[in-house]
């Protein structure tokens, strides 16, 4: 338990670890936040232990280049390369976004999930994300040339066209894999935190299943390819006059219910805190069903429950291997843990921005 004021660093020490599982950040959705002002770089270097075996993990976050990574202190040619050494789960005040943010924010979720149990499934989002880039940027500027009779520059727009299918039907699939093996621990989960509450459901719903039919193996790889080929094509005069791509994964969204209705904008404050945190135990159930035991990350969130939901993921983290909380004050963590204090309080004579670590 790191205990201590806010604006210390409590919240630094959960993201260094969030983004060694990861590499991303809860809180930001890029990197140069990360890094101290003033510092062109930073690091971070940890030590995981899995089946007895240890193994380092060091991570460069650059300014303006290119991020670096080590494992077993040598060079790896790619960061996804560390992806799935550690795994864990995070529960963070932010996590209320996953049901009433953007689409962004639940995309993300499946993804990071699906990354750390599937690490090259970092790979197909970054290849996704390249074509995505290319398509949109041809788009742009080829969004008047129909008029004009450009052929070549509409072929060039089937080849992208041919890409984002191939990559974007993988990532599809293991998106909708995810979805269909989460859903039963997301009903189970939510009905622990609210049983008095409404059924709730998920289910990932695409972006190309309002243009043409939903395939009858929705994690059919050729099949999602041949409907993101056919909702390309349906869309493209649209997408040329409006300079964007406006079918494929990064459109997709996963739809939260409870009952019949959508959670967002129908669920009390209450109950969409039930569905985020469920969501994320839900999670933490199949990393353990895969064989391992997630270390637990618990950023600040009990003071963002009420005593039932506390003490459910109370009961949770009591029963993981390894757990690491942060608390402003120690009223806001469950009583009766038997566990280490770290108070957290600022160096002397320090301007606020460094801290220092006091057991």
């Amino acid at each position: 338990m790191f205990v201590g004021p806010n604006g210390y660093g409590k919240t630094n020490l959960i993201e260094a670890l969030w983004y060694s599982t990861t590499l991303s950040s809860h809180r930001v959705g890029t990197d140069m936040p990360l890094i101290r002002a003033g510092a062109d770089r930073a690091v971070v270097s940890t030590i995981v232990v899995n089946d007895g075996r240890e193994c380092a993990v060091d991570l460069e976050i650059a300014a303006g280049r290119a991020n670096k990574a080590r494992l077993n202190r040598s060079p790896v040619r790619s960061t996804r390369e560390v992806v799935g050494v550690l795994r864990a789960v995070l529960f963070a005040p932010e996590d209320l976004a996953l049901v009433r943010g953007d689409p962004s924010d639940r995309r993300r979720y499946l993804d990071d999930l699906a990354t750390v149990r599937r690490p090259a499934i970092a790979a197909v989002r970054t290849d996704y994300d390249k074509v995505l880039r290319q398509r949109t940027a041809l788009l742009k500027s080829v969004s008047g040339t129909r008029y004009r009779g450009d052929r070549g520059a509409l072929d060039t727009l089937d080849v992208w066209d041919s890409r984002l299918a191939e990559h974007g039907a993988e990532l599809m699939a293991a998106r909708i894999e995810l979805v269909d093996q989460l859903a039963p621990e997301v009903e189970k989960a939510y009905q622990l935190l609210a049983p008095e509450s409404r059924a709730a459901s998920i289910g990932y719903r695409a972006s190309m299943q309002t243009i043409v039919p939903v395939a009858e193996r929705p994690t059919d790889r050729h099949a999602l390819e041949v409907g993101l080929l056919a909702a390309l094509a349906a869309r493209r005069d649209a997408e040329l006059e409006r300079g964007v791509c406006l079918v494929g994964p990064h459109r997709d969204d996963l739809e939260l219910r409870l009952g019949d209705q959508p959670t967002k904008g129908f669920a009390s404050h209450g109950e969409s805190w039930s569905m985020a945190v469920a969501l994320r135990l839900a999670a933490y159930e199949l990393l353990r069903a895969d064989g391992s035991e997630p270390v637990l990350l618990l950023d600040d969130v009990f003071a963002e429950l009420d005593t039932r939901r506390r003490l459910a993921l109370a009961a949770v983290a009591e029963a993981a291997e390894q757990v690491l909380v942060t608390a402003a004050v120690l009223e806001d963590i469950p009583a009766g843990w038997d566990a280490r204090h770290v108070h957290i309080d600022l160096c002397e004579g320090d301007s606020g921005r460094v801290s220092e670590v006091c057991a």
